[in-house]
């Protein structure tokens, strides 16, 4: 099952030094049958698509609450063997958990297909928008469109050897 992790460039840096992913458990974002039932595609490419977009939304509140992480959203895509990866059937159907899996097992940086991250141009609508998505869970309509401003960038993608230049010097 691929599965899309959430993180930051500091999270990216620490699991390039400890080679590992997450030991377990870690939430991630999958094309789960709640996400299939809400975005109405059967096209699998535009469902992952979705799912990723759910792992930056994740990673956006992961740099909300790190002040001093980097302003830039970070999503590892990762296959993790069938049974690894499971929905909480009481958040299911929860629409601020749509996609959302528990993976169990440990993940091995190394078994990464891919990287996406944000580019450099979109630290300002990003930092923006971590510091809004406070007032936007909470109703703000304001808030909530510059939330959306960081959807306006597309997370790159970038091959797992490129990691190092991502992170920079360890």
């Amino acid at each position: 099952m691929r599965v899309y992790v959430p993180l930051t460039l500091t999270a990216l840096a620490e699991a390039h030094k400890t080679g590992e992913l997450g030991s377990g458990p870690f939430v991630a974002y999958a094309v789960t049958p709640a996400l299939r039932e809400w975005y109405l595609s059967e096209d699998i490419e535009e469902l992952e698509y979705a799912a990723l977009s759910r792992a930056g939304l994740a990673s956006l509140r992961l740099l909300a609450g790190d002040p001093g992480a980097l302003r830039r959203r970070v999503v590892v895509a990762v296959d993790v063997p069938d049974g690894a990866a499971s929905v909480d059937p009481d958040r299911g159907l929860d629409p601020s958990a749509l996609g959302e899996v528990t993976v169990t097992k440990s993940v091995p940086l190394a078994k990464a297909a891919a990287v996406h991250v944000d580019a450099d141009e979109a630290e300002q609508d990003v930092a923006a928008a971590a510091d809004a998505l406070a007032a936007a869970d909470g109703g703000d309509d304001d808030a909530q469109f510059v939330v959306d401003g960081a959807d306006d960038h597309e997370l790159l993608w970038y091959a797992t050897q490129e990691i190092p230049n991502l992170v920079g010097p360890a």
